[in-house]
């Protein structure tokens, strides 16, 4: 089962996740056959951290919640609060096997909460530049909620067109970059 997790940071907690910036990579090697794609939120231009997804390959609810709950910066309180909601990978691949690559032009989180409720969630046009793309569902994995998508954007609008707006209630888009330990 896949899921999506984000992390939204404390305000004023960046200091307390750079300390226990070498822990969180630790923890979340233990899940790395299961990573579908991770990295770290901004405000600020890329400056300030917001937050951390991670979409992951988990057996079933009560990992996903371990998982979810039991990540060292949650644990310390570096964190504000958490989404943690199934996941489908429409794309059938992870964020390191995007063909655009680890760098070059802005990164964005995507996400669309529903207004109503789904027919069939399609990829859209010209999908070159989705990293992650698929549908938020509830905890049985039957009810459509909303939309995450990871993408390669010129700019915060570009990436919010992505998702059509009459099919969302609420759309948010946030600064993303590729995580996981430099190389």
């Amino acid at each position: 089962m896949e899921f999506f997790c984000y992390h939204r940071d404390r305000r004023g907690s960046s200091a307390l996740r750079n300390e226990l910036l070498q822990e969180h990579w630790s923890y979340m090697d233990r899940y790395a056959a299961g990573m579908i794609a991770r990295g770290p939120t901004f405000a600020d231009h890329g400056q300030t951290p917001t937050g951390s997804v991670h979409i992951v390959d988990l057996p079933d609810a009560a990992a996903a919640r371990t998982f979810a709950f039991d990540e060292p910066n949650y644990q310390a309180g570096a964190y504000r609060d958490v989404q943690l909601r199934r996941w489908r990978n429409l794309l059938g691949r992870t964020m390191w096997d995007f063909p655009g690559g680890r760098d070059g032009g802005n990164r964005y989180l995507v996400l669309g909460l529903g207004a109503e409720q789904a027919t069939e969630l399609a990829i859209p046009p010209n999908s070159d530049e989705l990293i992650a793309y698929g549908p938020l569902l509830s905890d049985d994995g039957t009810i459509w909620i909303g939309t995450a998508v990871l993408l390669r954007a010129s700019d915060p609008n570009q990436a919010r067109a992505v998702l059509a707006p009459n099919r969302y209630a609420e759309t948010e888009v946030h600064t993303w970059a590729f995580g996981g330990r430099p190389s």
